[in-house]
């Protein structure tokens, strides 16, 4: 059987420029890299093609002329991802359809009763790997559709949900694919080849504006370290990267394991390895010796989810008393030379303009040394969902496409959602600033941040303050949303 899996092309730059990074999918390559050999998989990364969507995919489908095609989308990939199915049965009318990531997951009830269900065969529903292999098995007349677990599928117009199955065991699972299966190339951070690689899957803590209990349960699963190895040697020594993004949502909740993994990867010896990776502040701020190993194993960069700098918000979210874990954990990855990256979030339902500042400048008392900040978005099943509807503050609950963490699909007590959406954004211009480097960072590279301080910073804010005083602060926000808003409006796909 002749199998495509596709990831979607819409981005959302809530670090850095849409241009300068292009992740592969880790989902479809994993999926696929577990579909069994006498099948022909292939794998498309859309956010490759972005500006040459529909010629591409008519060339690959009639070229290929698969079978079935899978699709992985968030909510906010959603609207993207069936107006590619529209143009998929176009093409190729008889081929199969199926969805997974998610949006499907979460919302298969809700997909199987709209109208755009006529052209999906299947969901996948939660992790991929087991429940696709079978599925294309099956198609071939070599399993029984009705008896997979976690599949979806349709009886004349009618969709079946088959029961939920155990989460996998991860160490049974083949490596994704990364060779020539993958059709699309050139991902990259800047100017540095770019590979994604997972250590754990699930989580245990109790954040209510997470849809990840949806995927996993509340779980914690681990690769066993040498399967880990095995990933990290085919990106090192085939794939040829030195720049690794650890997906784990959180690969820090058992710092023991942690150690251990660091040790081995210490003891392979890579040279010019630069991970980074995600971790949540209590681990970080609790566990020095794990974030010393982290550092000796090559991992340069951490995200932390610092989420807000108010002990109410915190509360409201479900993650406690965080805020003395976060300038603890930045200052203990500092001293071990990691860069921070400080996750924060806004729009919390006491969220005034005092608060966006008070939340800005918090950035930039602790010395991260980049910014992840997002505003509240209440995504699909979530207990924040439920919680900010019952209050009447979700002022967006159905247009998916703009539950990206870049809109304000939601008011405060005090903030209507257009003022939460321009405070954000000024205050992410004026408050949190210009990039001033740490500290850290200054010791770290004196020549180019001295270049950046002194040379370039001061060049570009004379020409920006320039156009500021001309067009106004008001201009320019309406410029910026209107170019967010055409960033992933794919014309060429109606």
């Amino acid at each position: 059987m002749r199998v495509i899996l596709i990831s979607m092309p819409d981005v959302a730059p809530l670090v850095i420029h849409e241009t300068a990074i292009h992740m592969p999918s880790h989902g479809i390559a994993c999926v696929g890299g577990n579909v069994d050999a006498q099948h022909d998989v292939y794998i498309v990364d859309l956010i490759r093609k972005r500006r040459q969507l529909k010629k591409y995919i008519t060339k690959i489908l009639l070229k290929i002329r698969p079978d079935l095609v899978g699709l992985s989308a968030m909510a906010w990939q959603y609207d993207t991802c069936i107006k590619l199915i529209r143009l998929i049965k176009n093409v190729l009318p008889t081929v199969k359809i199926a969805i997974g990531g998610y949006h499907a997951t979460l919302m298969n009830e809700e997909i199987a009763e709209s109208s755009e269900s006529r052209s999906i065969d299947f969901m996948i529903r939660g992790e991929g790997e087991e429940t696709f292999r079978r599925l294309v098995n099956a198609l071939e007349g070599n399993d029984r559709i009705e008896d997979i677990p976690s599949l979806t599928y349709k009886i004349g117009t009618r969709f079946i949900h088959n029961p939920r199955s155990e989460n996998l065991d991860l160490s049974a699972l083949k490596l994704p694919i990364r060779d020539k299966r993958r059709l699309t190339w050139g991902y990259h951070f800047m100017y540095s080849k770019f590979e994604l690689l997972e250590t754990s899957r699930g989580c245990t803590r109790g954040c209510n504006f997470c849809s990840m209990r949806h995927m996993y349960g509340r779980s914690f699963r681990t690769y066993p370290i040498d399967r880990v190895l095995a990933d990290l040697d085919d990106i090192y020594y085939k794939r040829k990267a030195r720049l690794v993004f650890i997906v784990d949502d959180n690969m820090v909740l058992n710092p023991k394991r942690v150690i251990k993994l660091c040790d081995a990867i210490i003891a392979r010896n890579y040279k010019k390895l630069n991970i980074v990776v995600q971790a949540d502040c209590i681990s970080m701020a609790h566990n020095e010796e794990m974030v010393s190993k982290m550092a000796r194993a090559g991992i340069k960069s951490v995200f932390l989810g610092i989420e807000n700098a108010s002990k109410k918000n915190l509360e409201s979210a479900g993650k406690g008393d965080i805020v003395n874990d976060s300038r603890k954990a930045v200052e203990i990855c500092h001293k071990n030379d990691i860069m921070v990256i400080g996750g924060l979030i806004f729009g919390f339902p006491e969220d005034n303009e005092a608060s966006i500042i008070e939340n800005y400048q918090f950035l930039n008392t602790v010395a991260a040394d980049s910014a992840y900040c997002q505003i509240l978005t209440p995504y699909p099943k979530t207990e924040m969902r439920q919680n900010l509807i019952n209050e009447g503050l979700v002022t967006n609950k159905y247009n998916y496409k703009k539950y990206s963490g870049l809109w304000a699909n939601v008011r405060t007590r005090y903030l209507d959602s257009d003022q939460l959406q321009y405070l954000f954004w000024y205050h992410r211009q004026v408050t949190l600033g210009w990039w001033t480097p740490s500290k850290w960072a200054r010791n770290k590279g004196r020549i180019w941040t001295g270049i950046w301080l002194y040379a370039i910073k001061p060049i570009l804010k004379f020409f920006i303050d320039r156009k500021i005083a001309r067009e106004g602060w008001e201009n320019r926000y309406q410029k910026e949303l209107d170019r967010l808003s055409r960033m992933n409006d794919f014309s060429a796909l109606e």
